[in-house]
C-alpha cells in the first residue's frame, strides 16, 4: 500500500506513529507509510488523540474529518480523511512522497 491514496470515502493515510516523542513531527516514510512522531505517550487512546489533533492542525481541517480506520491499539495506523484531495493532503503534510 502507498502512504496516502484516495478512496470513494476520502484519502486514507498509512501512518506510522511513534508515541514519546520529544515533540510531534513528521518524520517521513518508514516502509509504505508516513511516520508521525508524537509526544503522548500509547495509553488510553492518548496518542490516537494527538495524532487526530496535529493532523487536524497540520491539514487545517475539523478533528471530525479525521478517523482512524484501522490499527487503534498498534503503531500502524489507517487514517481517513474527508472532505479533502490526496494532492491537498501531500502540500499540506510539506512532504513529497519520497
Amino acid at each position: 500500500m502507498e502512504w496516502i491514496r484516495e478512496t470513494e470515502k476520502g484519502i486514507l493515510l498509512a501512518v506510522r506513529a511513534v508515541p514519546r516523542a520529544s515533540k510531534n513531527e513528521i518524520s517521513g516514510i518508514h516502509g509504505d507509510a508516513l511516520r508521525i512522531r508524537l509526544q503522548a505517550p500509547p495509553v488510553e487512546g492518548k496518542a490516537n488523540q494527538a495524532l487526530i489533533k496535529f493532523l487536524s492542525g497540520v491539514l487545517k481541517i475539523p478533528r471530525a474529518q479525521i478517523l482512524i480506520s484501522g490499527g487503534e491499539t498498534g503503531r500502524n495506523k489507517v487514517v481517513l480523511i474527508t472532505g479533502m484531495s490526496k494532492a491537498d493532503a501531500v502540500e499540506k503534510l510539506h512532504f513529497n512522497g519520497r
